[in-house]
């Protein structure tokens, strides 16, 4: 919102299903997700695209442009998924979900299915525990002040 000097109303939703219901349906204007969600519904016309959050163009669905392309300098929301285990987790347990891990981002079978719904894996040398911790701390440093700044937390 501060980047676009506009001022909108959140609706909180228990999921995209309701959120995309509400979308459709013309009871909501604004909706904004992450493309694992939203392709289906994008590629059908379904819903109009305004654009991509992330700082390149995604490749199944590389006509649609960046916020970036179209005047939000350095705006970047991307969604993110990792794997975790409980704090005291034997070394040996996490080495194997390590191994697996970066065995399934090299998958070609994976990497497709991903690319089909708008999302890539991270690189394998991404995909251990200490480049974890490096990008949850990039995040919150980068969110964290922005969240201070307008106050308003998850329930």
């Amino acid at each position: 919102m501060s980047q676009i000097q506009t001022d909108l109303t959140a609706a909180s939703y228990k999921g995209t299903a309701p959120a995309m219901t509400d979308l459709i349906g013309g009871q909501v204007e604004l909706m904004c997700d992450q493309t694992t969600n939203t392709t289906q519904q994008i590629k059908a016309g379904t819903v109009k695209v305004y654009g991509v959050t992330s700082r390149q163009r995604i490749a199944s669905l590389k006509d649609i442009p960046t916020l970036a392309e179209q005047g939000l300098k350095d705006f970047e929301v991307v969604v993110w998924h990792d794997l975790y285990a409980s704090k005291g987790t034997p070394k040996p347990v996490l080495d194997k979900l390590v191994t697996a891990l970066q065995a399934a981002v090299q998958d070609p079978t994976f990497k497709a299915r991903l690319a089909e719904l708008g999302a890539e894996p991270v690189p394998v040398a991404k995909a251990t525990p200490e480049a974890l911790r490096t990008h949850l701390q990039a995040e919150i440093n980068k969110w964290g002040p922005i969240i201070k700044k307008v106050g308003i937390y998850a329930d």
